[in-house]
């Protein structure tokens, strides 16, 4: 298993991934606009982007996509996003790190692993602690952010998608 930044040789892949959640109806977190491009190459440029501080939009903070790939077969199994810094939103409901498994692909440990996998990556961007919520009736996120050391927080209200969130701080010191 390995988590890389998208590529333009898996944009079937990308594209089957989004098509999976558009068919189950089900979130994709962790995917940037992955929802709302149908062309990957598009979105695979948009990732690229993303990084950059200077070409991210406006109200949005740098981030780096990664798609979580599954060797034996080259198969994307999951994507996850880490924002490099927080903005008012992430800071209060979405946290440094969003993740989504393919609805074909869950209860086979690939989250808990692609989230140990990302948190090397958050230490290099120079973070010591990150911020992961999840929607207080998600228990395999939940189970995924405490296998990884989370530390629940409290929960809170996001209005906009009249949810709760739980938010878990994970330490990334050694």
């Amino acid at each position: 298993m390995r988590l890389i930044e998208p590529i333009s040789e898996y944009s079937r892949q990308i594209q089957a991934y989004r098509k999976e959640f558009l068919d189950c109806g089900d979130s994709m977190d962790g995917t940037s606009h992955l929802r709302r491009m149908e062309d990957p190459e598009e979105w695979v440029h948009h990732c690229r982007l993303s990084k950059d501080p200077d070409k991210v939009p406006e109200g949005s903070v740098p981030a780096t996509q990664y798609i979580f790939v599954r060797e034996e077969d080259n198969k994307i199994v999951g994507m996850l996003q880490i924002r490099h810094y927080f903005n008012a939103y992430l800071e209060t409901y979405g946290g440094h790190i969003g993740y989504s498994v393919a609805p074909s692909e869950r209860r086979k440990g690939y989250a808990t692993l692609m989230l140990k996998l990302a948190l090397p990556k958050c230490r290099e961007l120079g973070l010591d602690r990150i911020l992961i919520t999840c929607i207080d009736n998600n228990i395999g996120s939940r189970k995924t952010i405490l296998a990884n050391g989370g530390v629940y927080e409290s929960t809170v209200y996001e209005p906009d998608e009249k949810v709760n969130l739980e938010r878990y701080w994970i330490s990334l010191s050694k």
